[in-house]
């Protein structure tokens, strides 16, 4: 019996099928009209409806496993960094061995980019494609979840309820990472908390290092169960934000109501967002693999916070913001602009955003 199958990616024996109910998917078909043809007249969405199945089903007929997936979103990711980075550079990516499953522990500023330019690092060094966990609150169109599952993504249910539902699903969750990891040698990406650090400040949640260890707790120590996980902290930063507009809204709306109601599709916005908006310079830093024998989850936290934040690329954006919070004359005039921009009474939240990062780095540099 498979018994991630609720949650797993899709095998390859699974992605013909996948592929064919996608192309005949309406809302799939709308949403890449809506997309990329948005300004097509009504009268002729008819015409582009059957044409676009035709093309699309020839596309997906040369798609016969995964890796045939993942080397078309390849080049997909090839045309964005062209349009929307100046640079991406990756950094400690050659400390990383073939054949050897890590658990990738990584900061969140972009809900797609973040494991996708992790995977594309991985895909240009000839390691393996990363495992990537994602909350269901994405998934709440049925061909958004296809489309993750074919791309390796494996499911986080949030949406549990009660406390039996909500341990039960934690514990597949930990045993389909360990499995992965110890069984299958495969990478894993996981984000350091749930939900992306929009005010720019990292930091791990404890719950989520509690969870590797729940599947293991009659087989081994704490200590045991993180060393066979080959735990690796990630640190990806972004010169622009390409969400920092909505992220700011969010955050000033929270900090003068204590409240700030998603719309329905909102998280789906931002992902298709973070996808084309401008990231000037990505930085992608893989921190030294966890050797050391961590005896409690807050000892393992503080290790992965201390290497995620001081691996961190300052940019001239954060040092910009940071100036400006504190009326230093040294301004980068493009950021500057962009912070223009924005409306006036985000300015001080959105600086914040940016400056944060620096703010975290100065207090362990100055520790």
């Amino acid at each position: 019996m498979d018994q991630f199958h609720d949650i797993r990616p899709y095998n390859d024996d699974e992605v013909a099928t996948v592929l064919t109910n996608l192309v005949n998917n309406p809302d799939f078909i709308e949403t890449i009209i809506g997309f990329r043809f948005s300004a097509c007249p009504k009268m002729l969405r008819g015409p582009l409806r059957v044409l676009l199945r035709w093309i699309l089903r020839r596309q997906v007929s040369k798609i016969h496993n995964v890796n045939d997936f993942q080397r078309k979103v390849a080049a997909y990711m090839e045309r964005m960094i062209k349009t929307t980075t100046t640079e991406v550079e990756y950094r400690g990516i050659d400390k990383l061995e073939k054949g050897v499953g890590y658990l990738f522990i990584s900061n969140h500023r972009d809900i797609a980019m973040d494991p996708a330019f992790v995977n594309y690092g991985l895909y240009l060094h000839g390691l393996e494609t990363v495992r990537i966990a994602i909350g269901d609150n994405l998934l709440r169109r049925p061909f958004v979840s296809d489309l993750m599952r074919l791309n390796k993504s494996f499911i986080v249910k949030r949406s549990a309820n009660g406390v039996r539902e909500m341990m039960a699903a934690f514990t597949q969750l930990s045993h389909y990472i360990n499995h992965s990891i110890i069984n299958d040698h495969s990478n894993i990406w996981i984000a350091q908390k749930e939900g992306r650090a929009k005010d720019g400040l990292d930091k791990t949640d404890i719950a989520i290092i509690k969870m590797f260890y729940m599947s293991q707790k009659k087989e081994c120590s704490f200590a045991e169960a993180m060393q066979k996980l080959n735990i690796v902290p990630v640190s990806i930063s972004y010169e622009y934000d390409s969400c920092d507009v909505a992220k700011a809204s969010e955050l000033y709306a929270k900090s003068k109501t204590g409240n700030y109601e998603k719309s329905e599709f909102e998280d789906i916005d931002s992902l298709t967002q973070g996808i084309v908006g401008h990231k000037g310079k990505v930085v992608v830093t893989f921190g030294d693999k966890l050797t050391q024998a961590f005896e409690t989850p807050e000892d393992l936290v503080a290790e992965v916070d201390r290497q995620i934040i001081t691996n961190y690329e300052i940019h001239q954006s954060n040092m910009t913001a940071y100036n400006m919070l504190n009326a230093e004359a040294e301004v980068d005039a493009t950021f500057a602009t962009r912070i223009a921009k924005c409306p006036k009474k985000l300015e001080t939240t959105l600086l914040e955003m940016y400056a944060n990062p620096l703010v975290q780095k100065k207090a362990y540099d100055e520790k």
